[in-house]
C-alpha cells in the first residue's frame, strides 16, 4: 500500500512539474511583444528595436509558426529575419 501511494505521489509531482514548465514557456512567448515589427511586416525595413525584439524572442519562433493564425505572416517574417541577420528556424 505504501509503495502504491509513493508511486502515485511521484506521478502527481512529475505531472505538476511538467505542466508548470509548459505554462512558463508559453508565458514567455507573447506575440504582442512583436508589435514593433508590424511596419516591417507591411513592407518597411525592420527597425533596430524590431530586430532586437526578434533576437530576444527567437526561442518562440517555432511556437508562433505552429499557430495557423500566423501562417500568412511567415513569408514576411522570413524576410525580416534575414534582414535582421537572424537565422530562420527549422522546426
Amino acid at each position: 500500500m505504501k509503495f502504491t501511494r509513493l508511486v502515485f505521489i511521484a506521478f502527481v509531482m512529475s505531472s505538476l512539474a511538467l505542466a508548470l514548465t509548459q505554462v512558463a514557456v508559453s508565458a514567455e512567448c507573447v506575440i504582442t511583444d512583436l508589435q514593433v515589427c508590424m511596419g516591417a511586416v507591411s513592407g518597411s525595413p525592420p527597425s533596430t528595436e524590431c530586430c532586437a525584439k526578434l533576437k530576444e524572442t527567437q526561442s518562440c519562433f517555432c511556437e508562433y509558426a505552429k499557430n495557423p493564425l500566423f501562417a500568412p505572416y511567415i513569408p514576411a517574417a522570413k524576410q525580416i529575419l534575414a534582414t535582421c541577420g537572424l537565422p530562420i528556424p527549422s522546426c
